[in-house]
């Protein structure tokens, strides 16, 4: 592991530029091209950049090697001015030990994805490169419908915007999906239901740190494989430490027991403010009724308190940030600057 350097935000794209689009977890776009293509399509022309493919962006089979291999190209192409995730996955772990992270460092670039994207947040992290938890080609860009005001805004300060960006809560959110094979489904505008604004907890004061974290899950693999979670838990006193659950809806118990983990460890006392995403609470594998979606974001909320209580009870948390599996989506610099104002109740990022 590297030792600690300061950040460095890569310089931003223009409109004209181009934009290396790859698949660092999943080929999902070769399996689901609808969405994908909708999504390069508004890369587009809704934000005038120019997408750029590699051997295995639509490849569903494709070697951790060749992933890596597409990563260095992405990056060391000196005509490629940012970088971008097709979509998630469950095994860019293996990625990770076959990077070069001086190439990467030498060559930094603005990187966008979140989910299993983790993985290369957290070693953009320890490169000293901040990168951008949020927006893929097939979620957010590839929306049913039209993107979301809210994540188009935010996406487009962060792709060419530099300096300060407030997050607002979302008025109406949506987790439930539709069948990505659909051409229909994807064409209508989806239902949504009222936001209900975020939850606050804690000291009402004011901390402004450094952001890390992302995924809980791919956190804790991370921890069991002991990659890109740095020894000296020192670098991470004082910083913000962002939070979200994926698709596979961990219960309440995994929850509380990956955050005890943390908390055994002493990481979660480092972090005297916590963002926690809105919880997504629909899957195909488990459609829960309003009311057992209801209670499974209760249940998340009472399991990150407790462990809180437990092992940070100073920490000031909010909950229900726009910035995880659900729909709108906020992006949040990883490894940049955030400002939570717990006595304002307001939310400030530095792109």
């Amino acid at each position: 592991m590297p030792s600690p350097v300061r950040p460095l935000y890569p310089s931003k794209p223009r409109p004209g530029d181009r934009i290396a689009v790859i698949s660092p977890s999943s080929g999902l776009p070769g399996q689901f091209p609808l969405p994908y293509e909708l999504g390069l399509d508004r890369l587009r022309k809704d934000f005038g950049l120019v997408p750029v493919e590699y051997p295995t962006t639509r490849k569903t089979d494709s070697t951790p090697r060749e992933r890596a291999d597409d990563i260095h190209a992405a990056f060391a192409d000196p005509t490629v001015k940012a970088v971008m995730a097709s979509i998630g996955g469950d095994d860019q772990i293996t990625v990770l030990p076959l990077l070069d992270r001086e190439l990467i460092r030498a060559n930094p670039k603005p990187f966008f994805g979140f989910s299993d994207n983790t993985n290369l947040l957290a070693y953009l992290w320890n490169t000293g490169i901040v990168g951008y938890h949020g927006a893929s080609v097939m979620c957010e860009l590839g929306r049913p419908g039209a993107m979301d005001p809210l994540t188009a805004e935010s996406l487009r300060a962060a792709l060419f915007a530099s300096g300060p960006y407030e997050l607002r809560p979302a008025e109406r959110f949506r987790d439930r999906d539709v069948d990505w094979a659909d051409a229909a489904a994807l064409a209508v505008e989806p239902e949504t239901r009222p936001g209900g604004g975020w939850s606050w907890h804690g000291p009402e004061r004011v901390v402004e740190g450094r952001s890390w974290g992302g995924n809980l899950e791919i956190l804790s693999w991370l921890l069991m494989a002991d990659r890109e979670i740095r020894g000296d838990l020192s670098v991470y006193d004082g910083c913000v430490l962002v939070l979200e659950t994926s698709e596979d809806m961990p219960a309440a118990d995994e929850v509380f027991r990956i955050l005890r983990s943390m908390g055994e460890r002493g990481l979660l006392r480092r972090f005297p403010a916590l963002l926690m995403g809105r919880p997504k609470t629909w899957s195909f594998a488990r459609p829960n009724s309003p009311e057992e979606a209801a209670r499974y974001a209760r249940e998340q909320r009472a399991a990150v308190l407790r462990a809180l209580a437990a092992y940070a009870p100073e920490t000031l948390a909010v909950f229900d940030v726009d910035f995880g599996h659900t729909d709108p989506q906020l992006v949040i610099p990883y490894g940049g600057q955030v400002r939570v104002d717990g006595r304002g109740r307001r939310i400030g990022v530095t792109y």
